[in-house]
């Protein structure tokens, strides 16, 4: 009998144990949640020096050079064809869709289909380019809001 006791006294432990070692790690996710949850308060990300405003910044701040960067880099890969624009404008744009609002993309497919029911784009390749010395200034970025600009670019 005192077999079975003992095995009754081993599985209540070994039970026990698990239930130290789940409140241990339900302990340590309240710990990673609080942090997770504190970061974005203390978060700081170091730029290259800028003279206007120092080296440092709130990370929510985007500077508009990058801006500028990120959606002329966007819209050049967006307007390169080099065969045909018929398949590769309708392809480019499925590519950078994650780089385009929802209605940013509808209205760019939509142009596509329009343009390909007026032949403009069958056998058409196209590449465009910045033009020499009319590169990012500061009035060429509107900040609209924290998530939101408008950049005019010069092709």
């Amino acid at each position: 009998m005192s077999k079975f006791r003992h095995a009754l006294q081993n599985r209540d432990q070994h039970i026990l144990t698990l239930r130290m070692i789940c409140g241990v790690l339900v302990l340590c996710l309240f710990v990673a949640f609080a942090g997770w949850m504190r970061a974005p308060a203390k978060l700081t990300i170091h730029n290259p020096p800028d003279l206007r405003s120092g080296s440092t910044r709130a990370w929510w701040e985007v500077p508009l050079p990058t801006v500028y960067a990120f959606s002329f880099y966007i819209f050049q890969q967006l307007n390169a064809w080099p065969k045909d624009g018929e398949v590769d404008y309708p392809r480019k744009i499925a590519q950078l869709s994650a780089y385009l609002t929802p209605s940013c993309r509808a209205y760019f497919e939509k142009e596509a289909a329009y343009r390909t029911t007026l032949g403009e784009l069958k056998g058409r390749s196209r590449v465009v380019y910045e033009i020499p010395g009319r590169g990012f200034s500061e009035d060429k970025v509107r900040v609209i809001d924290r998530d939101n600009w408008i950049v005019r670019l010069d092709w």
